[in-house]
C-alpha cells in the first residue's frame, strides 16, 4: 500500500488554512500532519514533523514564504514547497520560484488542481497556474535583449514537443497537455524528458523561461 503523501499547510489565514484542511482530509492519499500562521513557525513545524510537501503562503508575519523556502530547501534538500497565495506578479512569483519552489498557485486554483499539484510536487513536477504561467513569461520576455536567442541545431525541437511547449507556456498540468494533445500522460513525459535533455534544464518552470527567451511563446 501506498504512504499517503504528508503535507502541512502555511498561510496566515485561518479561513484559507480551514479549506486547505477540509480538502485535505476529504482526498485519499494525504496527511495533513500540521499548520502554521507563519514562516519561523513553518520551518519549526517542518523540523518535527517531516513533511513530503509543503503549501506554502507567500505574505505572511514574521517571516515571509520566500525566505521560509529558501531556508528550508536549504535544510531539507527533498522537500517540495507549493506556493499558494493571491498575489501573482514578477515581484512575488520569480523570487519564490528561485527560492526553491516547485510550483506557484493562486487561491482561486480549483481544489482539485492544488491536490493535483501536491501530488506532482511529490513525484518531482513542477506546476504553475495559468496566471502566473503568463506572468512568468512576460518577466522573461521584459528582462530579454529584442532579438531572441538563437536554438543551435541540438537544441531543436520536433512538431510534437513544441506543442507541449506551447500548451506548457498556458499553465497546463501534465494531464491537461495530454487531453489536449490526444496522447497520454506517459508521452508527455517522454517529451518533456526530450526537451529537457535537449536543452539542458531540469523542470517544466526551466523550459518555459527557456522556450521564452528562443521566442517559442510569447505572450500573443
Amino acid at each position: 500500500m501506498t504512504e499517503p503523501i504528508r503535507v502541512i499547510i502555511v498561510d496566515d489565514e485561518s479561513l484559507v488554512r480551514a479549506a486547505l484542511r477540509v480538502f485535505l482530509d476529504s482526498s485519499d492519499g494525504f496527511d495533513l500532519v500540521g499548520e502554521a500562521d507563519n514562516g519561523i513557525d513553518a520551518i519549526a513545524l517542518v523540523r518535527s514533523t517531516h513533511p513530503d510537501v509543503v503549501l506554502m503562503d507567500v505574505q505572511m508575519p514574521k517571516m515571509d514564504g520566500i525566505e521560509a523556502t529558501q531556508r528550508l530547501t536549504r535544510e531539507f534538500p527533498g522537500i517540495k514547497i507549493v506556493a499558494l497565495t493571491t498575489f501573482s506578479s514578477e515581484r512575488v512569483i520569480v523570487p519564490m520560484l528561485s527560492a526553491g519552489a516547485a510550483g506557484f498557485l493562486v487561491k482561486d486554483t480549483s481544489p482539485d488542481r492544488i491536490l493535483d499539484a501536491a501530488r506532482l510536487a511529490h513525484e518531482g513536477g513542477y506546476v504553475l497556474s495559468p496566471r502566473v504561467a503568463k506572468e512568468l513569461v512576460s518577466s522573461v520576455q521584459q528582462n530579454e535583449p529584442p532579438a531572441p536567442r538563437q536554438l543551435g541545431r541540438e537544441e531543436e525541437l520536433t512538431e510534437r514537443e513544441l506543442e507541449v511547449v506551447t500548451l506548457l507556456a498556458l499553465g497546463m498540468s501534465n494531464a491537461e497537455i495530454a487531453a489536449a494533445m490526444f496522447v497520454s500522460e506517459a508521452t508527455v513525459k517522454s517529451h518533456l524528458g526530450r526537451i529537457t535533455a535537449k536543452w539542458g534544464v531540469r523542470d517544466r518552470i526551466q523550459v518555459l523561461i527557456r522556450a521564452t527567451q528562443y521566442g517559442l511563446v510569447s505572450l500573443g
